[in-house]
């Protein structure tokens, strides 16, 4: 918490706003008043205020000179704000339906927020609907919300007597002497460190009650099992419209929905977190490996395999085993050999290089595999594509020197946002990840590494967010973070600059001076996991591919019995011509047929009859669209053929990148 009273013998406190413009002022103010003072719109939508760099209530009343910053509703902090006043609200509400409950934590989270309550009853969702009505009449009683501090040891007391003991529990965790505030609103009193709304009025309407799950009570299992209600809440009422459309479309969207109408693949309890891959979800697994491969060897990358099952020594050398070892599968043989199933390419990577000799000629030297690799996930966390425990990585390593990281950092993401582009997406948001707390090698190591990255970054004119601590843990990296057609980010593909395997594993090249030397080790991926991607390339789009990546792109359903051969003949010419082309000449009508495949997104259905049959033409029907058109088979053929076509990669030239 700032001093907000230093510098108390000033009577005339002057306050720097964000723009330098300045406030002068002959006594204490609070932030109120201040942003009164600039404008009355200004403090209809003020929420808070932050001084010299830290978030206060903003009825605090400021003495002394400050850097200033009024924080609005619609900003991210005042949206987190909200969200945590939200919480608030919620369990004033449900202490006021249900005095019997006990309330616990209840912190904003991404989108919304939560509370956890202790309750004999289970909550229902006839519940949730009295619970929201009742924040809306909190909110119209505008209760003034007023910070206030206590003794640890009173507040431990008070809440004992008023049955809130998982309360009393927290506060008295914290340590004697540390400062300890409560907010009240109302009849409802609650522990917070702030800072708060001035009023429950200022929350507004734009919130909403979604569902309820249970949660051990500070997360461990031997705890009780408390209840836990989710809301969301937004500044405005259009955008929490916005929020519950787009919630809307990620379930139409849902990949796992998709993959069964689309007979892509499933999961079942004997192999947890691993994918049973049905013949059409390969087949577009298999084709965007033919993507990738493509485009990898006109970049210059050579394609490997490594094994699946190594030896626990080589992952100790290689850091893993102390850094990772908790997400690993293991498994121990007769002659007492502890082996590991590799979560990570890279070891097996550098033993490819190790294995002949190398000359500073040779860099940069990139190697590429589609490498299989297991982690293990707490059952919970798995989400079926998104989250597994065994997936496969366009994994790729890049050998180079210190002064060639610039370059091939430029190189990487090229191809990357080449890629992105061929797959339909456009808007891509780039993350500066540093050093995380469990790493190898020391600080002035991975100063040199984080250094060249961003030295790389700002030379290439990467425009780029900081994702703090969230580094590999050999090395920093760049994250490439996707935006889908609903505005959703998925963090995909990543590069991170190495300068401690190198040297944990040994591998070395001779350089222009004839002595061995380091090199530097950079790991990329595009696709991340291939399982991920397809997961969310399926939301994406939800389930119409891109004819080139449709695991079938063509049905040809019969009319009529009569016209079984001749579909039969078509669906030959079609797969002839390269498209993936099957026949449907079961004995049902025609709509039954085409509702059947367009539930399946198979993007193009040919329905063939007598007449079609006569005139060798197609009718053609298009996923999405109204009505069908007919065409001369030779025609149709040719146009499915030049459509159906993969993207042509785009041959990089020396150095040259996007970001120039």
């Amino acid at each position: 918490m700032p001093d907000l009273t230093r510098k108390a013998t000033i009577t005339m406190p002057v306050f720097t706003l964000p723009d330098q413009s300045k406030k002068h002022y002959t006594d204490a103010v609070d932030g109120l008043t201040i942003a009164e003072d600039i404008g009355k719109r200004l403090a209809q939508a003020a929420v808070a205020l932050r001084v010299d760099g830290q978030l206060v209530d903003l009825a605090t009343k400021l003495a002394g000179d400050a850097e200033i910053e009024i924080i609005t509703r619609d900003s991210d902090a005042g949206l987190e704000l909200l969200r945590h006043d939200a919480a608030h609200v919620m369990a004033e509400a449900v202490k006021e339906l249900f005095p019997e409950t006990q309330v616990t934590i209840g912190p904003a989270i991404t989108d919304g927020f939560y509370y956890d309550f202790s309750r004999a009853e289970a909550f229902t969702p006839e519940d949730l609907e009295l619970i929201e009505a009742r924040m809306g009449d909190i909110v119209a009683r505008d209760e003034q919300i007023t910070r206030e501090l206590w003794d640890r040891d009173e507040a431990v007391e008070f809440f004992k007597g008023i049955g809130e003991h998982y309360k009393a529990e927290i506060i008295a965790s914290i340590p004697a002497g540390e400062p300890l505030t409560l907010y009240r609103q109302g009849e409802f009193i609650d522990l917070c460190r702030g800072p708060h709304l001035p009023s429950t009025g200022r929350l507004g309407s734009a919130f909403k009650l979604m569902k309820l799950a249970g949660a051990y009570w500070r997360g461990n299992s031997d705890n009780e099992m408390l209840q836990r209600i989710y809301g969301t809440a937004w500044a405005e009422p259009k955008q929490l419209r916005a929020y519950l459309h787009r919630l809307e479309e990620a379930e139409k969207r849902d990949h796992r929905r998709l993959g069964k109408q689309m007979n892509l693949f499933h999961f079942q309890e004997e192999a947890v977190g691993s994918v049973f891959w049905h013949p059409r979800g390969w087949t577009l697994f298999q084709t965007l490996i033919e993507f990738m491969r493509i485009r990898q060897q006109l970049a210059g990358y050579r394609e490997v395999n490594t094994p699946e099952l190594m030896d626990r020594s080589l992952w100790e050398a290689s850091g893993h085993w102390d850094t990772f070892g908790e997400n690993m599968f293991t498994s121990k043989t007769e002659d007492e050999r502890v082996f590991a199933i590799k979560p990570m390419n890279c070891p097996g990577h550098i033993q490819v290089f190790k294995n002949s000799l190398h000359s500073y000629r040779d860099l940069p030297f990139r190697l590429a595999e589609f490498g299989k690799v297991h982690r293990y996930e707490p059952s919970g966390a798995l989400h079926g594509l998104m989250r597994v425990r065994g997936f496969t990585q366009d994994d790729a390593h890049i050998f180079c020197t210190e002064d060639q990281i610039t370059a091939e950092t430029g190189r990487v993401c090229d191809l990357l946002l080449r890629i992105y582009r061929d797959l339909g997406f456009e808007d891509v948001i780039v993350k500066f990840a540093d050093r995380p707390d469990r790493r190898v090698g020391d600080d002035a190591v991975w100063d040199r590494a984080e250094t060249s990255l961003k030295k790389a970054m700002q030379s290439l004119g990467l425009d780029y967010a900081y994702n703090k601590g969230e580094g590999a843990f050999y090395g920093p990296k760049i994250e490439f973070v996707l935006r889908d057609a609903i505005g959703r980010d998925w963090q995909c593909g990543t590069l991170q600059v190495d300068f401690n395997l190198p040297v944990r594993l040994g591998a070395s090249f001779v350089g222009e001076d004839g002595n061995r030397h380091t090199p530097v080790l950079l790991h990329r991926a595009i696709f991340g996991s291939l399982e991920r991607f397809i997961g969310i390339l399926l939301e994406h789009y939800a389930g119409t591919l891109p004819l080139w990546l449709a695991p079938v792109q063509v049905v040809v359903a019969t009319i009529t019995s009569d016209a079984d051969e001749y579909a039969s003949e078509v669906a030959q010419s079609l797969s002839s011509a390269g498209l993936r082309a099957l026949t449907d000449t079961r004995n049902e009508k025609i709509n039954y047929k085409v509702r059947e495949h367009s539930l399946a997104k198979v993007p193009v259905i040919i329905a063939v009859g007598k007449r079609e049959m006569t005139e060798n033409t197609v009718a053609i029907r298009r996923l999405g669209a109204n009505g069908q058109r007919s065409m001369d088979l030779a025609e149709a053929i040719e146009s499915l053929r030049d459509e159906a076509k993969m993207p042509e990669p785009q041959p990089q030239e020396g150095d040259t990148h996007a970001f120039a």
